[in-house]
């Protein structure tokens, strides 16, 4: 490379984008990747050192820019080339039939019979991508509908958004100017690996995938927003000019694959043409009962006339265009009343607020708590106590306050403040400035007494050991810490409320099985800031004891791939203090597993034993058991099992509706993806 001059740098610097880009369309759009990661990041790597080399080369296309500008100051307005217009709704076959009846006589009599083509409702982020000259030039935001702010730096760090067009070496030649709408939003499992991740850091999670997709996007850092794992979705086309535009698709349904054919993911998987206006409304009943299934959170399906020329004819009222509706699924929202708030101490002494609220029904839950997420957001929206509120709930996710309903206040509500003193100990809360979390800094806090102990009984699966066991076992004075509890005997357990002979037996037999619980399970169990399952699992590969892990210095731990600065700090931190200490020594003298067994020396036997020794799993989809016990199969059979694909993942098993980005990840590595029943004869075959 060294020997290149400017003008052979120049035709392979070309060449290695078009090359890029090109496996970036196979990749985000056609989810076929022919190459593996370590080709494709060899590729970008050649194209960066000729660019360090000759910077004048640096082009904005370029896929080596996707990374975050300098913080901006604030954002700049943009005006859109067209209105940005938001659809009319339809809650029922009845009102579909509705729209289609009043739409019908506003056509001609001789008008040909209407196609559509059906679409998600993508519940994120509209934005507004101007091309011109097939160059990704500015980026925008849906505003009003008329005038947006400009987001150019945060979309171009956005993976699946083309900063060249056409993406595909054989893909259409774009009109001048091309100016596309989409949706940028949070896949549903990587929103799942995000707040674990910040959960694991002791971090406050987001509330559902739209806000953080918002607040990534909305970040005046692109930085941040290079963090975030974001999507672009791909729909319509807002407007075009210039040499070719005339040759554009007459349909929606050619639209949809023309910006496919530029560069751009659609909806793939939702996205259906239909004849029939009986088999539209089937199609949204259908779709409502699998919404959960879907990769993404989605709050209806839109439809489409789709004859583009007939959806303009038709025109728009009231801001809403009429060849197109949306039609809603049942709300996952309600309001009531907010009548109380109760906080919470957690195991490491972050103070959270929770909302009691009138018993409302969500999508067939009764619900009487919701999250209130932390006291910042609730300063941010001004969510006060006897606020008339709106309450969100999705799937499993727990449910949520989004904000109150301000315009209904009678003068008689209450604002929320924070705690000066814990409400379990009476201690002072500490909070340091620009920090969100309130914390009880009380070693010795009741609270955190009782959630430590409900945290290591969940990790070491000691069943029947609930809250309510918790906070009778810490309120009688039989456990300081978790150790304790090996050192309970049935004179201890029988005098507590609730505790006949037999519980309290079941419960003495469960704390003592969980002594042979595995040495990532004990790590996890000890509560370390940062340090949850995933991490754990890494620990335990790597130093195979516990004695070994409180040895090593930051440095050394920090080499160790996946783990970064803080959580290195957070772990010698912990084992730096006498008390942690003293804990580790009332495990082990407790019989607790503090290190993994050594390797036999019968093959043979291990062969039989352990048919996955040394083969990593990654488990997607709904499988025959829940994935819990799918991983503990697998584990008891000498595997390890890991929350993402990685080249150190040898199976990606899957289920009905497996995760998006688990399943191309796993294919662009060239990974091997089994079924469940392949997973169980691996392991016979393995264990003959």
């Amino acid at each position: 490379m060294n020997n290149l001059d400017k003008t052979a740098a120049q035709r392979r610097a070309a060449t290695l984008r078009k090359e890029i880009n090109a496996h970036s369309y196979r990749y985000y759009v056609l989810n076929r990747p022919i190459v593996s990661d370590s080709v494709y990041d060899a590729l970008v790597d050649e194209l960066r050192k000729i660019e360090a080399r000759f910077p004048e080369l640096i082009t904005p296309e370029s896929p080596t820019q996707r990374v975050g500008a300098e913080p901006a100051e604030g954002f700049t307005k943009v005006e859109h080339p067209a209105p940005i217009l938001s659809l009319d709704k339809a809650t029922s076959r009845e009102e579909l039939f509705a729209w289609r009846a009043r739409i019908s006589k506003l056509l001609p009599e001789d008008a040909p019979p209407l196609t559509y083509t059906v679409e998600p409702k993508f519940d994120g982020l509209t934005v507004v991508l101007h091309y011109h000259d097939g160059q990704f030039t500015l980026g925008a935001t849906r505003g009003n509908g008329e005038i947006g702010e400009e987001i150019t730096s945060n979309l171009r760090t956005i993976p699946s958004v083309p900063l060249s067009l056409p993406l595909p070496p054989d893909g259409p030649t774009p009109p001048t100017t091309l100016v596309v709408r989409g949706e940028v939003l949070i896949l549903l499992e990587d929103f799942a690996a995000l707040n674990e991740r910040l959960l694991e850091a002791e971090e406050t999670p987001f509330a559902n995938p739209r806000n953080a997709a918002a607040g990534s996007l909305r970040q005046l850092d692109p930085r941040i927003t290079a963090e975030r794992p974001l999507t672009l979705y791909a729909y319509s086309i807002v407007t075009a000019e210039g040499e070719r535009a005339g040759a554009l698709p007459a349909t929606q349904q050619g639209t949809l694959d023309y910006l496919k054919a530029l560069g751009f993911p659609i909806a793939d998987e939702v996205i259906r043409h239909f004849d029939s206006f009986d088999a539209v409304a089937d199609y949204c009943e259908e779709l409502t009962e699998r919404r959960e299934s879907l990769p993404y959170e989605a709050d209806g399906i839109v439809i489409k006339i789709d004859d583009l020329a007939v959806r303009e004819a038709l025109g728009a009222v009231g801001g809403r265009p009429r060849g197109a509706v949306a039609y809603k699924f049942p709300p996952q929202e309600a309001t009531t009343d907010l009548l109380d708030v109760e906080f919470t101490v957690g195991r490491t002494g972050v103070i959270t607020p929770t909302a009691l609220l009138a018993p409302v029904t969500i999508a067939g839950v009764t619900v009487s708590r919701a999250s209130l997420h932390n006291f910042d957001l609730v300063a941010e929206r001004d969510i006060r106590v006897g606020d008339r509120v709106i309450v969100h709930r999705a799937g499993d996710v727990i449910p949520y306050v989004v904000g109150p309903i301000a315009d209904v206040r009678t003068g008689d509500e209450r604002p929320i403040t924070p705690p000066t003193h814990c409400p379990s100990c009476g201690e002072p809360v500490a909070h340091a400035e620009g920090e969100v979390a309130y914390t009880c800094i009380n070693a010795t806090c009741p609270a955190q007494r009782v959630q430590k102990l409900i945290y290591f009984a969940h990790v070491m699966d000691i069943d029947g050991l609930g809250e309510r066991t918790a906070l009778q076992l810490v309120d009688a004075g039989l456990i300081t810490n978790p150790a304790d509890l090996y050192a309970l005997d049935l004179d201890d357990l029988l005098p507590l409320e609730g505790f006949a002979e037999k519980k309290a037996q079941n419960l003495l037999d469960a704390i003592a099985a969980s002594k042979a619980q595995s040495l990532d399970r004990v790590i996890a169990a000890l509560g370390i800031r940062g340090v949850g399952a995933t991490v754990a699992e890494v620990f335990a590969e790597h130093f195979r004891a516990v004695e070994a892990l409180a040895a090593a210095d930051a440095a050394t731990l920090e080499a160790i791939e996946g783990i970064g600065p803080i959580t290195a700090q957070d772990v010698t931190a912990w084992f730096a203090r006498d008390r942690n200490r003293e804990y580790i020594e009332k495990l082990r003298s407790a019989g607790v597993t503090l290190a993994m067994a050594a390797p036999s020396d019968s093959d043979d036997k291990k062969a039989v034993a352990a048919p996955f020794d040394g083969l990593t799993f990654v488990i997607t989809g709904t499988l025959s058991q829940p994935r819990k016990e799918i991983a503990a199969w697998i584990k008891a059979r000498g595997g390890k099992v890991t929350s993402s694909v990685s080249s150190n993942t040898d199976y990606l098993v899957i289920g009905e509706s497996p995760g998006r980005s688990k399943f191309n990840r796993a294919q662009k590595l060239e990974t091997p993806i089994i079924a469940e029943e392949t997973l169980r004869n691996l392991a016979s075959e393995r264990g003959a």
